[in-house]
């Protein structure tokens, strides 16, 4: 998907941070039939993922890593740095997944092939997985050839999905004003651009993630021909460098993100930009830069909340 201003993803401890360690004019949606397995029942709620993480050893809130997860449950690590899980066997994957209901990839390692099989950054991609209006995926490794990721078409939660190395864009979000999506655990890395494109509208939630060898975590689209408010909250990050920014914002259309609890790890020279700050359009231009760095109004954080090491 393109995003707006290019340049190119970690985990938190929640009730007990586990600190570990998005371009575009219009969203093309192309049409793919429903597959063999992903399609489940519809859910008359939203229920929040369950977490059961085990911390082992003592690190506060600094560089926690999340293990491996298994059927559900989670088992971390303390280390300098994220460790990526063990994928189980791999899956082919040659059209788009459709899920709805919640979804239990067990950890097998889903790559493209076929259409979903290029491997580039191009424009128009389509999704490996689209997620309907309430839908959960978990335990999910996307390996590469990764397309254009996942696409939530509402509000979504994608839970220990991690993704080895990133295509066009990891996942990208399109449900409306009321919309909630919300990562928690996993991990990202090799991201030419972005990792998550905010193209619709409401608020996501980074959770417990893990971001490595990356332009940007998150960019709210800067130039979508249909523009509103968006809303991002980082929590637990562990940034891996290089990288350029975690987010992206339009400040002219009202944006905001909330950062706390983040980790960056080998960027001495504080390269990588915690917040930055666009004046987005709906004409496809590209948008201008307007400033970065915490102002209490879009970038909403305090120094104390970004730690280097």
């Amino acid at each position: 998907m393109r995003s707006a201003a290019r340049s190119v993803i970690f985990l938190r401890a929640g009730r007990q941070r586990l600190p570990v360690r998005r371009r575009l004019q219009g969203v093309h949606h192309p049409p793919t039939p429903p597959t063999e397995w992903i399609h489940m029942a519809p859910q008359h709620h939203r229920p929040r993922p369950t977490r059961k993480r085990a911390l082992i050893g003592g690190l506060g809130a600094a560089a926690l890593t999340i293990g491996a997860i298994t059927a559900g449950t989670m088992l971390s690590s303390a280390s300098a740095s994220a460790e990526w899980p063990t994928p189980g066997d791999d899956k082919p994957v040659s059209s788009t997944q459709k899920v709805s209901g919640v979804v239990d990839g067990k950890m097998q390692r889903y790559i493209g092939e076929g259409e979903l099989g290029d491997g580039g950054q191009d424009e128009g991609q389509p999704a490996m997985f689209e997620l309907a209006d309430g839908a959960t995926l978990k335990n999910v490794v996307i390996g590469s050839p990764a397309a254009d990721g996942i696409h939530c078409e509402g509000s979504c939660t994608l839970q220990n999905v991690w993704w080895e190395d990133v295509g066009e864009d990891a996942a990208t979000f399109l449900g409306g004003a009321n919309a909630k999506y919300t990562i928690e655990g996993g991990g990202a890395r090799k991201a030419d651009d972005k990792v998550f494109q905010h193209n619709g509208g409401g608020t996501l939630t980074i959770r417990d993630f893990a971001v490595q060898d990356f332009g940007k975590l998150y960019r709210s689209c800067g130039n979508c021909s249909e523009q509103q408010k968006r809303a991002v909250v980082v929590d637990g990050v562990e940034v891996t460098a290089p990288g350029t920014s975690l987010v992206g914002v339009n400040e002219n259309f009202g944006d905001t993100a909330k950062l706390s609890n983040i980790t960056i790890i080998g960027d001495s020279g504080k390269k990588i930009d915690p917040c930055v700050r666009f004046k987005g359009n709906d004409t496809g231009a590209e948008p201008e830069e307007t400033g970065s760095g915490p102002d209490g109004k879009t970038c909403i954080y305090k120094e104390s909340d970004i730690s280097y090491k």
